[in-house]
């Protein structure tokens, strides 16, 4: 049986909800068919959220970890491609804590490229009805932060482990809060993920062109 680490975060920025929160607890209380699904929520803190992905990697020894984060704006699920080596955000992490041109890892390369196959999720998060696109920036704040963590320790400690990262829209009961920015029902978000993770077994990704002109 394939083994998943999926990982969401807690509210930030004075949300009162993060929608990755809810969509993992969601899928913790029912796992995909034939997956042995390991869930964790984590702080939105520098120094606490690479600890605790770390500690869950090192006790769970997953195949794939998918950890997943809020992209407010964003009317898709996003299937990121490329993890950076810094942090620097416009806000405070939820300790107070800023960070401005720091890397992840201070002898870390420079970035990673997700080893899912990012183009077949995409498409399969589509075939279940749920919006999808191919990302090439996870941002420099703290989704970033745990993507490139993640890709991190399947290159220095777990070779057999793919890593990734999907963004997730606001959910419909915060659109209030985000006039005019896009939403997605819960129940989307869930079923996303679900295909997401079931079309990780794929060992050879589409070749399809999902990438940026500008």
């Amino acid at each position: 049986m394939r083994s998943v680490l999926l990982t969401g975060f807690e509210p930030f920025g004075g949300a009162a909800e993060n929608p990755s929160r809810r969509a993992v607890l969601a899928l913790a209380a029912d796992p995909p068919p034939g997956i042995r699904l390991a869930t964790l929520i984590l702080p939105v803190t520098y120094r606490g959220a690479g600890p605790a992905l770390q500690s869950a990697l090192r006790g769970h020894r997953p195949d794939v970890v998918i950890a997943t984060g809020l992209a407010g704006g964003r009317a898709e699920i996003s299937v990121e491609r490329v993890a950076i080596n810094v942090d620097d955000a416009r806000i405070a992490d939820n300790a107070g804590e800023r960070r401005i041109d720091t890397p992840v890892v201070a002898d870390g390369p420079a970035g990673y490229f997700s080893t899912l196959p990012i183009k077949a999720v995409a498409a399969a998060i589509r075939a279940a009805g749920v919006p999808a696109q191919i990302s090439q920036t996870a941002g420099t704040f703290l989704c970033n932060h745990v993507f490139y963590v993640a890709c991190h320790h399947a290159a220095t400690q777990a070779p057999w482990l793919r890593a990734g990262f999907l963004h997730l829209p606001w959910l419909h009961e915060q659109a209030t809060e985000h006039p005019g920015e896009p939403s997605m029902a819960l129940a989307s978000i869930v079923a996303g993920l679900r295909a997401a993770i079931m079309a990780c077994d794929a060992t050879d990704d589409l070749r399809v062109a999902e990438g940026a002109v500008s």
